[in-house]
């Protein structure tokens, strides 16, 4: 998918194929026609993302209703983020989707939604092949617009215990409850993995459930959020917290030694 980048003010892309200085890069249908869509012309500079850290830039060649071409000049690879896994709800559609486009554009490592109990009621939810293609979708038009390089990782939505056991077994695990100590002031080691409850909260079986597999409950404040929006907030309270950290590492000065 493509969005104009505010960063370079190209468009960018996310391509499908690997990039590689010097040759060219063929995109398909969809990317072609959003590159008509925002006037881009042959002879103009283009972004390219492989999603997976690599980012390059290139010239459009060609631009045709079925395909564009790029011939790519400028390839680097970035390191990724510190890792944040999230576990979401299933639940509306459109809410899901909105969800998925903002925790790229904040840099989450993965995205796992869960059937909570209170997930099975919900009329119009998110869930099944079709609907993982059209968050896949989403995410790519974040990536483009936002200038990152790295997509979360994308899987199927699980029950519980399976979503728990396929998580890394070192790192922070939060669950987020009203009223309980602050995410602001708990303690984080990367990984850190949220989990993030349905409308209607969390039943007290699930938050055994997580409690026994070491999760500890935070709030971010009084309020009672809905899951889209209580998942922006602590996916941005933590990618802030562990970017300040490792920049404090970075620039931390060298000990004084007496010689």
């Amino acid at each position: 998918m493509v969005e104009r980048s505010a960063r370079r003010g190209i468009a960018t892309v996310v391509a499908p194929e690997p990039l590689v200085a010097g040759t060219s890069i063929t995109l398909g249908e969809e990317i072609a026609h959003h590159l008509r869509v925002r006037r881009i012309e042959v002879g103009d500079r283009v972004g390219l993302r492989d999603g997976a850290g690599t980012v390059a830039e290139g010239t459009l060649v060609r631009l045709a209703k079925g395909a564009a071409v790029v011939d790519c000049d400028q390839v680097q690879q970035l390191a990724p983020p510190a890792p944040v896994h999230l576990l979401v709800p299933v639940a509306d559609r459109d809410r899901m989707l909105w969800l998925a486009e903002k925790v790229t554009e904040l840099g989450a490592t993965s995205w796992r939604p869960v059937l909570w109990r209170r997930s099975r009621s919900v009329a119009s939810k998110g869930e099944g092949k079709t609907f993982g293609a059209r968050v896949r979708a989403r995410m790519e038009s974040a990536l483009g617009q936002s200038g990152g390089a790295w997509l979360p990782a994308t899987y199927p939505e699980a029950p519980v215990d399976r979503a728990i056991s396929a998580l890394p077994a070192d790192g922070a695990r939060l669950v987020l409850e009203r009223g309980h100590a602050t995410l602001a002031a708990v303690p984080l080691a990367a990984p850190v993995i949220l989990a993030i409850g349905p409308e209607g909260g969390f039943d007290a079986d699930e938050l055994e459930q997580l409690r026994a597999a070491h999760f500890v409950a935070v709030g971010i404040g009084p309020s009672i959020l809905r899951f889209e929006t209580a998942g922006v907030a602590a996916l941005g309270i933590v990618t802030a917290r562990l970017h300040t950290d490792t920049d404090l590492s970075a620039h931390a000065l060298p000990s004084a030694h007496n010689g």
